[in-house]
């Protein structure tokens, strides 16, 4: 195993990370910025480093302050965790360059799977399903684009190939607005991302978000663990998440799921990583791969019994996967609340101290959360504050413990948009099962499709 590992994160993850390391008997390093003095896992890792001021830039995101850090405390390997540099191919090569061990895929990995256009035509080889499209960049001859379009179907969305979190998209409905829409979304790529290229998908109107969690050793040996819905989007961004996807037709989510392993092989993957597709009809859609931890990992890590963060540690070791397919059992259903710091009904970030917490409990029950009376949470991050994880025997069981616990869960002090989670988890139609990816939006009157 790694002897010690730098956390490049803050917040639950980092703390999630902590946890894991120490399990393993791996010494541990956690940087912060100014504004994160008060964070939980600073006192509990073996050695704290400050690496610059509240801006993420000049922290989180600072590369030579982190690899600074790394060296003063002879950490040997770096974990991202997910956001601020976790996908970051340059970050992945320093760190590597510098003589530690990045605890994730290669940079030429997350370069080729981070460019929207060269992950499509990667998976397209590994017999990976994809949205139909313009197959590569949307070419700027106006004809040659609008035969694409027209071939692929009206409405279809051009996407920056450089983008994600939702930005860099947009949905184009008839013939007329096709080129004005290249042209705007071509222009605000390059201004957002450094990346002016954009490629045409047929627009799948009411899909949903169903994604396939992976582990892969690098060295010729990958499984899955199962696939996660995450549909209950608002602006992109996911809300709550359950494991496995419900009402997925068996022998579609069979075929994704060995053809998600096989991709990872064909591509030399290491490490723990997400595939992303639509579905619709019964038939999925690959979108993209986000090639680290996600946040929503809890849900696949209850049905599985399997802890990913170990095994990505484990990985990065040197050793070879410790589980066989044929050892991966799904059992039961899981469900996963993200807890932000904001208004439940604006969804403006509410910053602040917290005067008392209490994390719920009982069977199945999973808080994965950096929050404690008396902490301050900083204006500069991201608001996710904790995720509340229940898991039942079945879908049922797992939702009447999600409602307990979110009606156990206090926070005081800061908004949290937890009433929001309790009004979903009683939801009719999410109670069902399967609600797309625009359901969340409708019901709060965003919807605009």
């Amino acid at each position: 195993m790694l002897e010690k590992v730098l956390i490049a994160n803050r917040g639950e993850i980092a703390l999630r990370i902590l946890r894991a390391c120490k399990e393993l008997g791996i010494k541990t390093v956690a940087v912060h910025s100014t504004a994160d003095r008060e964070l939980m896992h600073l006192s509990l890792a073996d050695e704290a480093v400050c690496i610059g001021p509240a801006p993420a830039a000049q922290s989180y995101l600072h590369i030579p302050a982190i690899i600074a850090a790394a060296e003063v405390t002879g950490a040997v390997g770096i974990h991202p965790g997910y956001g601020f540099l976790a996908e970051n191919a340059d970050f992945a090569e320093q760190v590597e360059r510098s003589g530690f061990t990045f605890i994730g895929p290669s940079a030429d990995v997350i370069r080729l799977m981070g460019d929207k256009v060269s992950a499509k035509d990667a998976m397209k080889k590994a017999g990976v399903p994809t949205v139909p499209g313009s197959d590569g960049p949307l070419p700027e001859d106006e004809e040659t684009a609008l035969a694409i379009a027209r071939e692929v179907g009206y409405p279809v969305i051009i996407k920056a190939a450089g983008g994600g979190g939702g930005r860099g998209m947009r949905v184009v409905h008839n013939e007329e607005d096709l080129i004005k829409s290249a042209k705007l979304t071509r222009t605000e790529a390059g201004a957002a991302f450094g990346n002016s290229m954009v490629y045409l998908e047929k627009f799948l109107t009411n899909p949903r978000h169903v994604e396939v969690q992976v582990l892969s050793d690098g060295q010729g040996n990958a499984i899955h663990l199962g696939d996660r819905d995450c549909s209950l989007q608002r602006r992109h961004q996911k809300v709550l998440e359950e494991a496995p996807a419900p009402g997925i037709d068996e022998k579609a989510r069979a075929e994704v799921l060995a053809r998600c392993v096989q991709a990872c092989v064909e591509i030399g993957y290491r490490g723990a990583g997400t595939f992303e597709f639509l579905y619709e009809n019964g038939r999925f859609y690959f979108i993209e791969m986000n090639t680290r931890v996600q946040v929503e990992h809890p849900v696949s890590e209850m049905v599985t019994g399997i802890d990913i963060v170990k095994e990505m540690l484990s990985i990065a070791s040197g050793n070879k996967l410790s589980i066989k397919q044929e050892d991966v059992v799904i059992r039961g259903h899981a469900l996963e609340c993200r807890i932000n710091a904001e208004d439940p009904k604006t969804f403006m970030p509410s910053p602040g101290k917290v005067k008392h917490f209490h994390a719920p409990g009982g069977n199945g029950v999973r808080v994965d959360s950096h929050l404690y009376s008396g902490y301050a949470v900083p204006p500069n991050y991201d608001s996710l504050v904790g995720k509340v994880i229940a898991y039942g025997k079945d879908r049922d069981e797992a939702l009447a413990r999600m409602r307990n616990a979110l009606d156990e869960l206090i926070v005081d002090g800061i908004k949290t948009n937890t009433e929001l989670h309790k009004d979903l988890v009683r939801d009719k139609e999410f109670c069902k099962g399967g609600v797309n990816i625009h359901y969340l939006e409708k019901k709060l009157g965003m919807d605009k499709h």
